[in-house]
């Protein structure tokens, strides 16, 4: 970490500069707000340490020139006895990071300057990460540049630098744990461990020992201690995935470690911290497993802190050729491959397709078919697509018996009486829906989006949830 020293007593930025290089950091020192800017630039500082009165310029002045400059460096403050008043104004009205009256408490100063410069890391991440969704609809490995993707990345942006737990729900494929991992990378925790534990892969026997540890001969087979994933997790973030297939015992000891932070390892008398921030994901609604009786309520109360919703691929298909470009860059590197890009007929393939594996499903056909092409273009010759998923030709239309079509409707409207009808005698499948309409599902989500957005004064004819929805 580099750190500027700004301050006129010779005698006291001189012990700072010793002191803080004996941290393992590098030091430069200013005598004075106009000596601090001429070193900003070639030094690049990550934290600055500033007294408040100097000669030619003094903190504030050097604070304010910072901020409007909008230079994103997190400045401490030194203050003397009885100027805790200026301080907090430089705090609040400067955007410095904290202060510290002289004569300085050596352990404060350490600790204040590692959380200041993960303060910067983040400020500077953000801002990184907002030009780079302007330009590109990246975040992490996500890709994404529709409505709904936006939505997404802002809800990440907002929770990941907190210590908020998080629970993630979606359809299987529709990238839970890149969610997760976005979180943690653009969290105070990135430098530390992530781990994901995936709740329904693991036998109910083992799944104790991979989350808490255990100690030599715990149970047949334990030929030594092993941590588990809280402990090795440790400062980081550990990653829950398919919570309702944890069972319901263990879910028990979860809850109490989420109580009073302490686990023990099985076997083990030694009680540890459970320093982890967790982030948890489902696969089915959270509702139904609790009344099924998979997912005890309490815990769920507990994991779902901030809740964030995964859009299932045919609800932004307009991503497709963002995200299949992202895939055919980092796959020509997996498989030294040099394919340049989707041609037409290509896109216009995977557009047509409804996707019931999601994005996990979009990558094995890209992977596949960079494969078979080697280089140059992907044609639609490359491109196979499981016949389950496919959208079938409209069946013959059956048209619904006694529809409430009048004399003086409007076409959106008996529009709307249709698209009702058919998915009631559909048993609201929207795929099967949509063929016999002889409409995309993007579309058919598109219309009943809009008919039950607030802003719309129709009433839905028939209730329409259960299978398919």
């Amino acid at each position: 970490m580099r750190v500027l020293l700004v301050d006129d007593d010779n005698a006291q930025v001189s012990l700072l500069q010793e002191l803080t290089r004996s941290w393992g950091h590098q030091a430069e020192i200013a005598c004075d707000g106009v000596e601090a800017l001429s070193k900003i630039g070639p030094f690049s500082p990550n934290v600055m340490v500033t007294d408040l009165k100097m000669p030619r310029m003094d903190g504030f002045e050097l604070l304010e020139h910072l901020r409007k400059d909008g230079t994103v460096l997190p400045a401490i403050v030194l203050t003397a006895f009885g100027s805790i008043e200026l301080a907090l104004k430089a705090v609040h009205e400067m955007g410095a990071f904290w202060f510290l009256e002289k004569p300085v408490d050596t352990a404060a100063l350490r600790a204040l300057l590692q959380k200041a410069a993960d303060q910067g890391r983040l400020a500077s991440e953000n801002e990184r990460l907002r030009h780079e969704l302007a330009h590109r609809g990246v975040l992490g490995d996500l890709v994404g540049g529709s409505p709904a993707m936006r939505n997404l990345f802002a809800l990440i942006r907002q929770v990941a630098p907190t210590n908020a737990r998080v629970l993630i729900s979606g359809e299987s494929g529709s990238g839970k744990e890149l969610v997760a991992r976005a979180i943690h990378s653009f969290s105070p925790r990135a430098s530390e461990p992530f781990l994901a534990i995936n709740c329904a892969a693991l036998p109910e026997s083992l799944i104790e020992s991979e989350l808490f540890g255990h100690e030599k001969g715990t149970f047949t087979g334990a030929v030594e201690r092993r941590m588990g994933a809280m402990e090795l997790a440790r400062g980081g973030t550990l990653f829950l995935d398919e919570i309702g297939e944890m069972p319901i015992q263990t879910q028990a000891k979860v809850l109490r470690v989420l109580e009073d932070f302490k686990f023990r390892r099985l076997g083990g008398k030694e009680e540890m911290v459970a320093d982890v921030r967790l982030i948890s994901a489902t696969n089915r609604p959270p509702e139904v497993a609790i009344r099924e009786g998979k997912l005890r309520e309490d815990l769920y109360y507990r994991l779902n802190v901030f809740h964030i919703q995964l859009p299932p691929l045919r609800e932004h298909i307009e991503d497709i050729p963002l995200i299949a470009a992202a895939l055919i860059e980092r796959l020509n590197k997996k498989h030294n491959t040099r394919v340049t890009h989707l041609d037409s007929a290509a896109t216009e393939a995977l557009m047509a397709h409804e996707w019931v594996g999601n994005v996990r499903e979009l990558r094995n056909v890209i992977e596949r078919a960079i494969i078979l092409a080697g280089e140059g273009p992907l044609l639609r010759s490359h491109i196979q697509l499981q016949p389950h998923s496919v959208r079938e030709p409209a069946p013959d239309p059956q048209v619904p018996q006694n529809l409430p079509v009048k004399l003086g409707m409007s076409i959106d409207e008996a529009a709307r009486v249709l698209i009702e009808a058919t998915l009631r005698d559909c048993g609201n499948n929207k795929l099967k829906a949509a063929a016999i309409l002889g409409i995309s599902t993007k579309t058919l989500y598109s219309k009943l989006k809009q008919y039950r957005s607030p802003d719309s004064t129709a009433e839905p004819l028939y209730e329409t949830k259960g299978a398919g929805q």
